[in-house]
């Protein structure tokens, strides 16, 4: 997007990556919306910004923080999210929605086990996301299993600084989580989400579209999965083109709440 003509600002959560806060690897969905107006916040401060023209955008679980702070932020004028993903949904129902309720409340049981280690002084461990090995993956989660751990794991995706792993109060801390609460409140400021047609997770997309009462799209992208839209440029380039569509015509000094 910066190589298109836009300020963009790019960040690593708090308690992840770069970023300050203990334990190490906490997945807070309020933190995670505090994020995205902590970085409204500093746009605001650059002379280079318009502080009335600054959107949104948000990949995968992001994309569902990102409708969340926008429609408790104002500063915000237009959202747009690829491959949208809600972390509370996803670990409740599985990726695809037809998780069996037993697995979330096994790791719920998990979550609190370490929560009172944790109490007693102890080490309370912490939850592994990815098996040892792609067919380990695709044992556990199918194409979208495979999918995920070719990008995370392997040179294509991997970061010497993302973790691979999650502090267990990540889980409970999703269990009374839901980010498209707050998504009628965008109101008439534009929403745009693109998905990949064969991504399993597009009905967590489709549920937020649903949501919303303004001006909303969803834009599909032929044969792509939901990974696929992070950086296969087959896909890719169609993608950025669309949001600096979006952006150029919604980002505009004339923009209204």
């Amino acid at each position: 997007m910066a190589e298109r003509g836009f300020v963009a600002l790019a960040f690593d959560a708090a308690y992840q990556g770069e970023s300050y806060g203990v334990p190490r690897g906490l997945e807070d969905p309020a933190q995670r919306v505090e994020d995205f107006k902590a970085a409204v916040s500093h746009l605001t401060t650059l002379d280079e910004v318009a502080s009335d023209r600054i959107g949104l955008l948000g990949i995968c679980a992001s994309g569902s923080y990102s409708l969340a702070a926008t429609g408790g932020d104002h500063r915000v004028r237009a959202v747009a999210t690829v491959s949208t993903a809600e972390p509370a949904r996803q670990f409740r129902f599985g990726a695809d929605g037809t998780q069996d309720p037993a697995v979330f409340q096994s790791l719920l049981a998990a979550a609190a086990q370490a929560r009172s280690a944790a109490a007693r002084g102890e080490d309370p461990g912490t939850m592994t996301m990815f098996p040892d090995t792609a067919e380990q993956a695709g044992a556990l989660g199918g194409a979208h299993g495979v999918e995920g751990f070719e990008y995370y794991c392997t040179p294509r995706g991997e970061h010497e600084r993302s973790a691979k792993t999650l502090a267990w109060e990540s889980i409970d801390r999703r269990a009374s989580s839901d980010a498209f609460h707050a998504i009628p409140l965008i109101g008439t400021r534009p929403l745009l989400q693109i998905i990949g047609e064969r991504a399993v997770t597009a009905w967590m997309a489709i549920e937020a579209h649903q949501r919303a009462t303004g001006p909303k799209e969803i834009h599909w992208i032929k044969e792509a999965s939901h990974v696929d839209l992070y950086d296969k440029k087959e896909y890719f380039d169609s993608v950025v083109d669309k949001l600096t569509d979006f952006f150029t015509t919604n980002l505009t000094a004339t923009a209204q709440v």
